[in-house]
């Protein structure tokens, strides 16, 4: 008795539609996706179980090391560039149109005033390294209360910390008027657990002296890992 013949059949499995759907989301999540901004310092933020997202757009975010050094970061550049003018102005500085450029691709900065000219002529390699180096008092914005007189005696206070905010919230306001747009700058204090709070309690006084008294504490969510289940 002759055996049955089985059929071959081809094992070809066309992947035409599934390629296309591969490619189309990479495409969406290439995007719509966010990436990280470089910032001068790591800061791990601590856990909370606050779900409130923060804003992507008018925002100053003040970073806050674990040694009390602070930085800020602006998402626009017109207001990034508007404020570094006004707060250069506040103390006779004049800054050229290529370190305009420059303070505008930064992601976020944290150098004195009097120390900034130098260091946006630096190459980025180099501006790097500088902002590594945390112990330096050339890195991190003032915020001590600093007594100087003018050239009557008469004594005053300056905080350049302070001057950023307020600056950084007048030319928000300013371009927000001139294209008719609502919303305001909001700020948001980013601080490394490991900071003590009378460090973060600082930050939040020198807000408070200029009536900032609403601002945003950015942590992570916490989850079952974070404590310790």
């Amino acid at each position: 008795m002759s055996k049955a013949k089985v059929k071959k059949q081809s094992t070809f499995i066309d992947m035409t539609a599934m390629s296309d759907v591969t490619v189309l989301l990479l495409t969406f999540f290439m995007l719509t996706s966010t990436f990280v901004q470089k910032e001068p310092i790591e800061v791990t933020t601590p856990s909370s179980v606050s779900e409130i997202k923060i804003p992507e757009t008018n925002l100053l975010t003040i970073l806050v090391d674990s040694k009390g050094k602070i930085f800020m970061a602006m998402d626009n550049d017109e207001d990034k560039k508007a404020t570094l003018e006004a707060v250069g102005a506040d103390y006779g500085i004049t800054f050229t149109p290529q370190q305009m450029n420059t303070f505008k691709a930064l992601q976020s900065f944290g150098v004195p005033i009097r120390s900034m000219a130098s260091f946006l002529d630096l190459p980025t390699d180099q501006q790097d390294a500088y902002m590594k180096n945390l112990g330096s008092v050339r890195v991190g914005i003032p915020a001590t209360d600093v007594e100087l007189k003018d050239s009557k005696g008469v004594a005053a206070t300056d905080n350049e910390f302070a001057h950023w905010v307020a600056r950084a919230k007048k030319a928000n306001k300013e371009r927000l008027s001139r294209i008719d747009a609502e919303g305001k700058l909001q700020l948001a204090i980013k601080a490394d657990k490991s900071t003590e709070y009378t460090v973060v309690k600082r930050v939040m006084d020198d807000l408070r002296k200029m009536s900032e008294n609403r601002y945003l504490l950015i942590t992570s969510l916490k989850t079952a890992s974070s404590d310790g289940k």
